[in-house]
């Protein structure tokens, strides 16, 4: 039976594969949170992954904290770049399948069409910065790799968009969200389910894919469908970024071209309304 590593499986992504599992029990499913995967000590996790010795790697542990990465570069590189460098190695060396999950936000947010994966990164914060790092050491040490970039994860688990908003929506009368950052969220049960059906798929074809939900939409217009959804009685405005400056920058325009991940793999990839709906039943 073939073992598939989960890291950071008290995430979004991790949780929601853990709720998949169940359904897949041709596979053994290792859930690793950081006392079973320490993704910022690179000596243990070397150990630990020796001592757990996987089949499939689903790399979903990720610093992700995107402000205060702005004041904790060498522990976001740590995990995003130099974790991710060894955890390929280890999966090139031991003919481990990998999976890694990566961003949007190593885009710098100036393109007014949506990003292919051939398109130039230029990260705009050190968490992009770090997670771009993060791709490019992958697939140095392991070509046979693939990367999901994905963008504005949700999930009934764990802090995210959705879930803020349903509980401001509730507290508040009127909340104003940022109308000029363009992108599609990313319903994280359907990445999950992504992940699996690259996972199943007859041919294992290496690279760098794309995967959101379909839609184009900025965080206020994602904020009116979740007030949609939710029924909520509560005044939402718009407002320019610049009127909710955050440590980190943030690209204004990322929204992701899923053509080669639909054609390769051929996956069929709800939008971004239908997902949300999911999450409200």
């Amino acid at each position: 039976m073939e073992k598939i590593l989960v890291t950071g499986a008290n995430g979004q992504l991790g949780s929601e594969l853990n709720v998949l599992s169940s359904t897949y029990p041709q596979y053994e499913w290792i859930f690793a949170d950081r006392t079973k995967i320490t993704l910022d000590n690179l000596e243990l996790l070397q150990i630990q992954l020796e001592e757990i010795q996987p089949n499939i790697i689903f790399n979903c542990g990720a610093y992700t904290a995107v402000d205060k990465a702005e004041t904790e570069k060498e522990l976001s590189f740590t995990i995003n770049d130099l974790a991710v460098k060894l955890i390929a190695k280890y999966a090139l060396d031991n003919n481990v399948k990998l999976i890694h999950v990566s961003t949007d936000y190593v885009f710098d947010g100036t393109s007014s069409v949506a990003l292919n994966e051939e398109a130039a990164t230029n990260p705009i914060n050190v968490y992009g910065d770090s997670k771009r790092a993060g791709e490019i050491a992958c697939l140095n040490e392991n070509p046979n790799s693939i990367i999901l970039r994905t963008s504005w994860v949700y999930s009934k688990f764990g802090n995210n968009f959705v879930k803020t908003m349903q509980r401001l929506m509730q507290e508040r009368e009127s909340i104003n969200v940022v109308n000029d950052q363009i992108g599609s969220p990313t319903y994280a049960a359907d990445l999950a389910q992504a992940m699996i059906d690259i996972l199943e798929y007859n041919e294992w074809i290496p690279g760098i894919y794309n995967y959101s939900n379909e839609g184009e939409i900025s965080w206020y217009e994602f904020a009116l469908a979740i007030k949609e959804f939710g029924g909520y009685d509560c005044n939402i405005g718009g407002i320019p970024s610049a009127a909710y400056p955050t440590p980190a920058k943030r690209p204004e325009f990322s929204l992701l071209d899923k053509k080669k991940i639909k054609s390769t793999y051929n996956l069929d990839i709800p939008n971004y309304k239908e997902s949300l709906e999911k999450m409200f039943i």
